[in-house]
């Protein structure tokens, strides 16, 4: 499956999974085999980062 391109989209997709099926972005990012740091950097451009205690991307 593919992650959205589209920053906003990508977002809420990783928030939904996060949320629903994966204990971290480490789990998420090794199913869906994708660069972690890609993912953070993209979400940091709108202003995002990742909350390990709360396992989600917040403002």
């Amino acid at each position: 499956m593919n992650i959205p391109k589209d920053a906003y989209m990508l977002l809420s997709f990783i928030n939904t999974k996060l949320r629903d099926d994966f204990e971290s972005l480490d789990s998420f990012c090794d199913s869906y085999n994708v660069d972690k740091k890609e993912i953070e950097e993209k979400l940091k451009n709108i202003g995002y980062k990742y909350i390990n205690t709360e396992n989600q991307f917040k403002a």
